[in-house]
């Protein structure tokens, strides 16, 4: 490796995480993310000879990273969850509406992949909270210009005039569009509150109770972690829930027989999560997705069920399957 070559990677390799967090929150798709900040790396290499430094290295990162975003986001529609499709199913006992081939869905981001490497939680709970889906999905509402500047001025904190200075526009159209951007946000996102960190005892407590009662087919576990006003959410369909006795007429369905599930906790969104796995014909324990549970000092608001099997819960570094547990 050349002298510049080691430089390159000694300066921009501690950036690679944060990078991957704006892209993520730009696309709302992890793989998308991942290969976006490769590209970033790439370009940012192929000019890194040439860097004159007028601005942080940082900065001229990010702007490249924002504008391979930008180009990406030109290509395909905003990715959704389904209660950004309509009104809730009013029938828990159908089964939940297909979706169109070509939608495009929200995906979960693995925290150990976006979370910065510090012990400093005033840091951690910032980057956390700037992951959370409800913010994600809303964001998926703006344009992409306007999603841009929200994240590089109110989550990065960088200044209009660096702004202007990554889109080529000037600071009074960054400011306009931040302008916009929050306006439409007042208008898609749903209410604040208060979300418990997912390390936080009472966090973790619902997220036992709510594997709990999957592993041991206990419906009165999960009726004590939601709330009353709780929603359930099946990416991948139309289908949503809103309340706690429609969720749990749902969940009836699903429920099954003590020892058909097996769950593991994890940490998705800044947000506590569990991997589920179905047992299956051949006895084992096989990889069906990951439920990312929105956690309130009054129990569990949302629940938002992600399919994708193996593939999706092997980027949160756990196994596809596990041998049965059952005698």
């Amino acid at each position: 490796m050349t002298d510049l070559s080691e430089e390159f990677v000694q300066q921009t390799e501690p950036f690679r995480r944060e990078l991957l967090a704006h892209c993520y929150r730009m696309v709302g798709a992890v793989d998308e993310a991942e290969d976006l900040v490769q590209e970033t790396y790439l370009r940012a290499w192929r000019s890194y000879g040439t860097f004159e430094g007028r601005s942080s290295l940082r900065t001229w990162l990010y702007r490249i990273a924002t504008n391979a975003c930008l180009s990406a986001l030109e290509q395909r529609a905003r990715r959704v969850l389904p209660s950004g499709l309509g009104p809730p199913a009013d029938d828990p006992d159908a089964p939940p509406g297909p979706a169109e081939p070509e939608m495009t869905w929200l995906e979960p981001v693995p925290d150990a992949l976006v979370t910065p490497e510090t012990h400093d939680p005033a840091t951690i709970f910032t980057a956390r909270d700037s992951v959370r889906l409800a913010l994600v999905a809303a964001l998926q509402y703006l344009p992409g210009r306007q999603r841009a500047v929200l994240l590089l001025r109110e989550v990065l904190g960088f200044s209009a005039n660096e702004v202007a200075g990554m889109l080529g526009v000037s600071t009074a159209a960054v400011k306009s569009a931040l302008q916009r951007a929050r306006a439409r946000l007042d208008e898609v996102a749903p209410s604040p509150e208060t979300v418990t960190e997912p390390t936080e005892p009472h966090a973790r407590d619902l997220l036992r109770q709510y594997i709990a009662g999957f592993e041991n087919a206990d419906i009165t576990a999960l009726e004590k972690a939601l709330r009353t006003d709780a929603a359930i959410e099946l990416v991948g369909t139309h289908t949503w829930f809103s309340g706690k006795v429609t969720c749990l007429r749902y969940l009836e369905h699903v429920i099954g027989s003590p020892g058909d599930w097996l769950m593991t906790p994890t940490h998705a969104n800044g947000q506590p999560a569990a991997a589920t796995y179905y047992h299956t014909d051949d006895g084992t324990y096989q990889a069906l997705g990951v439920a990312v549970l929105s956690a309130t000092s009054t129990g569990v608001s949302r629940i938002t069920v992600f399919p994708g099997g193996p593939g999706l819960v092997t980027r949160f570094g756990l196994p596809s399957s596990h041998p049965s547990r059952r005698s």
